[in-house]
């Protein structure tokens, strides 16, 4: 038996965040303190806070005793939507319910997904290529990560944080400054795909969300019901999909529960 003695330069980063919108504190998440200002923008889409990037006008990231608060300044035509969504000042590592006021803020208003076709031997080349390309990862072995491959499998961009969610708003935020068209690739995530990582994967205009973990019985019913294409246990030469098989492009046949437990229009 072997016994590790860790470093602390081996462990990672988490610390409060406090993402403040005008002037009103809004939520605290426990985040490793990287990218932030990629958080800032991601979290504000996908909590509906705004429409698009362009809707804030700036970023201040300010270090405190405490934590650090982000000082995020949006157009006034959002304001109303900070009091629909308003959130108590608490929450755990990238929980995104942790202080919600009621039920209905739960499941989200979203669009409908655009509909794209992935191929699948892309799909596990971004995969099995990811790991290599989070450095977090390989050093604390205690993070999540979200990436941005395009449609031939090569990852573009990737984010990495303690909490699942927080990688996802971070690499949807990434992606908005930068204006990238998410119709033209598919998200990758290092976790299960739960109901808010559907949702949030809606709400940055992407058509296609690859797990390496299965997805929650919630979020495969989101995903069919928003035409998003789903894919669970990316591991290796094998994967399920979730929804709409006839979407993934392969020449050998696709494991699919779709069919068992649900169906589509």
């Amino acid at each position: 038996m072997k016994m590790h003695t860790a470093l602390a330069a081996t462990l990672a980063e988490e610390v409060p965040v406090a993402l403040v919108f005008n002037g009103i504190s809004h939520a605290v998440m426990m985040a490793t303190p990287l990218h932030l200002e990629d958080f800032a923008f991601g979290f504000a889409l996908t909590e509906g806070l705004i429409d698009q990037a362009s809707q804030i006008y700036g970023v201040e990231v300010i270090q405190q005793a405490q934590g650090i608060e982000l000082q995020i300044d949006i157009a006034a035509q959002c304001e109303a939507r900070l009091k629909e969504r308003k959130r108590h000042m608490a929450g755990r590592t990238g929980c995104g319910l942790c202080g919600t006021d009621s039920l209905d803020q739960v499941k989200l208003k979203l669009p409908q997904a655009p509909v794209v076709q992935v191929d699948v031997q892309a799909m596990q080349r971004a995969h099995a290529g990811l790991r290599a390309l989070q450095p977090l990862k390989l050093q604390t072995g205690a993070t999540h990560a979200a990436a941005w491959s395009d449609m031939n499998g090569v990852i573009q961009t990737v984010r990495e944080d303690v909490g699942r969610h927080n990688a996802l708003d971070k690499l949807i935020g990434a992606m908005s400054k930068a204006g990238v068209d998410a119709t033209q690739g598919f998200v990758c995530i290092t976790s299960r795909a739960s109901f808010e990582m559907v949702q949030k994967t809606i709400q940055s205009g992407a058509g296609a969300l690859t797990a390496v973990s299965a997805p929650t019985r919630l979020a495969v019913e989101i995903a069919l019901s928003h035409k998003l294409l789903l894919a669970g246990q990316v591991r290796g030469d094998s994967f399920t999909a979730y929804s709409y098989p006839e979407r993934f492009l392969a020449t050998a046949p696709i494991e699919s529960t779709e069919t068992e437990t649900h169906g589509h229009p």
